[in-house]
């Protein structure tokens, strides 16, 4: 059987990908490279104009194309090499400190060598070198590029600015004078300010500058936390971003004693003793009209003391109850609850969960002239103008349960307390809810449910929490998913059901995942707090009054349509504010 004769639509040629398009230059070449529809593309190329940036510069920044092959594309583009930075060997590079930190970071380039009067940069696109006239007028050298991924770049550079400390103090480890010199700073100034003019000679000293950075960089992270760990033969410096550790730096080992050191002068600790906790705050004044304060506590370990600085930043309590998280039933019930005249709010969760930031919330939407304000707070972590703040001291004692009886006789309309620790607090507080005050406090627990229990084990009478409690915050803080990165991940519906979802949310509905870019850390950015708010209705008192369980409480709870904070969680998934893995390390299954 013989062939088909041939038409001349048989015989024509396949038309490359992109041809006809109308496209030039780099938006041709991301249709053919297949990362972009040609009207994606044409659409990206006219918003950057708008925007004032490249081409390049605009679909990474906006995640429309993954770094790494946007990073290839180009360099074929425009005939320029591209390195990948993760098989770069760190140590191969230039010292740091031949450069302004202020610069590199501003043009986003690292160095990678230096070839006579040629300085090898690696840098993210290919009109960042247009721009490089500071640096090289502040080098002498003439800057050449190759192109590198942001995200690696970034990452990098990070790290090769924050060990060119590190290898700074090596290089001085051995020099005991300039060494010694650094005890001599003095502790007695009531701040410390990082913004202007060292204070004295010992200012210039390696250590003195390596911990000045650590600070600043945790600031500009922003991070909660910073932890300074000594082990039997390293010693690290990890910095909790968004409620998750990340290894910031790795300092000699030689110098953890001295560094350990200059964090308990700043924080006028007691520096002989090293056998006993102790606590102190760092106040640290970055600009005329701003500072930021540190609560400092040290711990002694086998391998010497960990130094851990809480970063309390007074912006958190102004961020305004609009950004909290609150779905709008449940802020409903916090502001009807806070502009009751009297009755007590209690905030549950674990340390770390977010508990102040919502009760200081709720004090600002109440720091008005007409009210008296009494805080009682171990220690005050956010000092708020127009409120009466006072630090617990056991010690000498002054503990909640006597702070709250002073705070009675000065005629307060709203007391919060730190935290309900004992049943002589618990009683106290209950009695101030019951006699026209309004009381705010926290307590941990891990449910709204388990909270009326814990007051009934403390040994309150149920008809005093029946009478006093008004309303039961339980929360949890979730990081929240980079919106440039996250990606779309399909889950089997059976896993969705196991999970909690019902069958009628499963229907196109979206699930995303975290990806990473150098707009966040990891794929998430931030975090969203989940909550369940349960106000104490008149049912829910009969059965506080019965004594019923937890189990009895939760199920009650639902009935009257309040959701768990399993149940919020999962509506963050669903909103795709964050996922599903996220939801499930924070609140068990």
């Amino acid at each position: 059987m013989s062939d088909p004769p041939s038409t001349p639509q048989d015989n024509a040629p396949i038309a490359p990908r992109g041809a006809g398009t109308g496209l030039k230059g780099l938006a041709h070449r991301l249709v053919v490279d297949g990362l972009l529809s040609a009207e994606e593309s044409r659409q990206a190329e006219q918003a950057a104009h708008r925007s004032h940036m490249s081409l390049l510069q605009y679909v990474v920044e906006k995640a429309l194309v993954p770094s790494r092959q946007a990073c290839v594309t180009a360099a074929w583009e425009y005939g320029i090499p591209a390195i990948d930075l993760d098989a770069l060997i760190p140590e191969s590079l230039p010292p740091a400190e031949q450069f302004s930190e202020e610069l590199l970071r501003k043009h986003k380039v690292l160095p990678l060598k230096v070839m006579g009067n040629r300085l090898l940069l690696a840098i993210p696109y290919p009109a960042t070198l247009v721009g490089l006239d500071e640096l090289q007028f502040a080098t002498g050298l003439t800057p050449e590029g190759v192109l590198a991924p942001l995200e690696q770049l970034q990452t990098l550079l990070d790290k090769y600015l924050m060990q060119s400390n590190s290898a700074l103090m090596e290089e001085l480890a051995d020099a005991d004078d300039a060494l010694h010199q650094l005890s001599l700073e003095q502790s007695d100034a009531p701040d410390i300010d990082l913004a202007g003019a060292s204070r004295s000679s010992a200012d210039d000293g390696p250590i003195i500058r390596f911990v000045n950075k650590v600070l600043m960089d945790a600031i500009k992270r922003g991070a909660s936390d910073i932890h300074f760990e000594p082990y039997e033969s390293s010693f690290r410096v990890r910095l909790r971003i968004d409620g998750i550790l990340h290894e910031a730096a790795r300092p000699p080992f030689g110098m953890r004693t001295r560094i350990l050191s200059r964090l308990k002068v700043m924080a006028r600790l007691d520096i002989a003793e090293r056998r006993l906790p102790q606590d102190g705050a760092i106040k640290l004044r970055l600009a005329a009209n701003r500072s930021i304060d540190f609560r400092v506590n040290s711990l002694p370990t086998v391998y010497g003391e960990k130094i851990v600085l809480r970063i309390l930043d007074p912006t958190t309590a102004t961020i305004g109850i609009e950004k909290l998280g609150f779905t709008p039933p449940q802020r409903e019930l916090y502001e009807t609850a806070l502009f009751q005249p009297q009755g007590m709010i209690l905030v549950t969760g674990p340390t770390g969960s977010g508990k102040s930031v919502t009760l200081y919330t709720g004090i600002n939407m109440l720091n008005k002239e007409e009210r008296n304000i009494c805080t009682a707070e171990d220690p005050v972590e956010i000092k708020v103008p127009g409120v009466n703040q006072v630090n617990v001291l056991p010690k000498v004692g002054l503990d909640f349960a006597s702070a709250l009886r002073a705070f009675l006789r000065q005629d307060p309309d709203v007391v919060m307390v730190g935290e309900v620790r004992d049943l002589e607090t618990a009683e106290i507080a209950v009695k101030a809810s019951q006699t026209g005050h309004l009381v705010l406090s926290t307590l941990h627990t891990n449910s709204a449910a388990e909270t009326l229990t814990r007051l009934a084990n403390m040994g309150l009478a149920p008809f005093n929490v029946a009478s006093s409690l008004n309303l039961i915050i339980a929360q949890r803080l979730a990081r929240r998913l980079c919106h440039h990165c996250r990606q779309a991940v399909e889950i089997p519906r059976e896993a969705l059901l196991e999970q909690g979802f019902k069958e009628e949310e499963m229907a196109g509905a979206t699930f995303y995942e975290p990806h990473g870019c150098h707009r966040c850390v990891k794929g998430f950015k931030g975090r969203v707090g989940i909550y369940e708010v349960v106000p104490i209705s008149d049912n829910m008192r009969r059965l506080i009054m019965r004594e019923g369980n937890a189990s009895d409480f939760d199920r009650q709870a639902r009935e009257e349509g309040y959701p768990s904070l399993r149940r919020s969680g999962l509506q963050r998934v669903l909103e795709g504010v964050t996922s599903l893995a996220e939801i499930n390390r924070i609140i068990k299954v």
